[in-house]
């Protein structure tokens, strides 16, 4: 193909997904009026439910703004020159290819960012805020977003920098080494994340000696799960909505628990969850993902192997000389339906996987305090009881809460 013509399938895969987005939820949001399912009655009370109906169809009308926004945004770069722009700047800056790669990619994400922070600010400030969600401030709102920029730069630019020399020194056969590069830092980040990069934006501290620690510790035994690292997150400085995940593995595993979860449920229902995420581990979920992760990663390196090197895949964006840098731009753009379809296979996995760690919490601890807790954080969260078949498929990575529900008391 011609850079003409991939530049039409470039507009045209940007057009079709969004179509696609806005048909699913147009289908989605038809569903909010649907009667609750009789197993779900009693999540809301009637305010509780009218509450919970206008948040999900505020989030729909803004959505629909600011992916419509998106799209005009991306295709108005496209049309009117934009990459070429910021490629010619970069090229006036620097002859180093690597650091042109770097001013490119800045300019294009932080501008991005800058744009779109209006969008962002609304949603925290204004929608999250008239829900009861928001705990954050302006000021808290600006420093994480400047922190992201910075660890970007730091960890994103590294990583994209040696990308880049391994192109330079290994030409199509970057990828492997690449390949190499991604996979330990993945690893590196599955079990130091926690300890590195939380806490840039929050304080963890470990959970205090209780009844809860007790019972938690009583189970971790029974299971035969070692457990030496419970910690507590003080998610409640951003956001009243409740979270907590299991993050590493040997012996740099750790589970850490929202503060909003701690308050929200009883201690029961906390342990319930976490026999949920022990689920996850027992069932090697960690590792299929991380392994899934990686190799899907090595797929997809290889893949632009094979078309970095064509100058029309670079000029396909509208750059007037190729360059790595507008490869990958337009790779990315290209790749992305096989990256759609990906994303469904894992997301069909991800929903089997609850399932199990559901049934892995029922049968070793009990099934009432994890239907309960679901039930709760559903409640607290105003979350969608009704959600489409279609919606569901192609973005739900847990199943909807009466699938669940009614396998937990099969």
């Amino acid at each position: 193909m011609n850079s003409t013509t991939l530049y039409y399938v470039i507009i045209g895969i940007l057009i079709f997904q969004f179509i696609l987005e806005t048909i699913l939820d147009y289908l989605n949001a038809k569903k909010y009026n649907d009667p609750i399912p009789e197993e779900l009655q009693d999540v809301f009370d009637a305010k509780a439910y009218k509450k919970s109906q206008e948040y999900k169809k505020t989030n729909y009308r803004f959505g629909l703004l600011t992916s419509t926004f998106s799209l005009v945004l991306t295709l108005g770069f496209l049309l009117f020159g934009g990459f070429n722009f910021v490629d010619q700047l970069v090229h006036t800056i620097s002859n180093n290819s690597i650091l042109q790669a770097l001013l490119f990619f800045s300019i294009i994400l932080i501008g991005s960012d800058i744009i779109t922070t209006p969008f962002s600010y609304y949603q925290t400030f204004t929608i999250e805020e008239k829900f009861g969600f928001n705990k954050s401030t302006p000021a808290l709102f600006f420093i994480d977003k400047i922190k992201s920029w910075a660890m970007m730069g730091v960890v994103g630019g590294s990583i994209l920098a040696l990308i880049l020399w391994f192109f330079q020194w290994a030409s199509t056969n970057f990828w492997i080494y690449a390949w190499a590069l991604i996979a330990v830092f993945t690893l590196f980040m599955n079990l130091f994340y926690s300890k590195l990069i939380v806490p840039l934006f929050n304080k963890q501290n470990p959970l205090e000696e209780g009844t809860l620690k007790n019972k938690i510790e009583m189970y971790a035994q029974k299971v035969g799960f070692a457990l030496n690292n419970i910690y507590i997150i003080d998610g409640s400085k951003r956001s009243t909505k409740a979270n907590a995940y299991f993050s590493g593995f040997g012996k740099e595993k750790r589970v850490t628990l929202y503060d909003t979860l701690v308050n929200d449920l009883e201690e029961n229902e906390i342990v319930a969850v976490l026999a949920h995420e022990v689920g996850h581990y027992k069932r090697k979920h960690i590792i299929f993902n991380l392994i899934s992760s990686i190799a899907l990663t090595g797929f997809m390196l290889f893949i632009l192997s094979l078309f970095v090197n064509n100058p029309e895949v670079s000029l396909a964006i509208g750059v007037l000389k190729p360059s790595f840098h507008a490869a990958l731009i337009s790779f990315g753009i290209l790749y992305s339906p096989i990256s759609e379809l990906t994303g469904l296979v894992m997301n069909s996995i991800s929903r089997k996987f609850e399932y199990q760690a559901d049934d892995y919490a029922k049968n070793t601890y009990a099934a009432a305090p994890l239907i309960s807790s679901l039930k709760k954080l559903s409640e607290n969260s105003l979350s969608n009881l009704t959600p489409h078949p279609a919606y569901v498929f192609m973005h739900y990575s847990h199943p909807p809460l009466i699938k669940r529900i009614r396998n937990l008391k099969e």
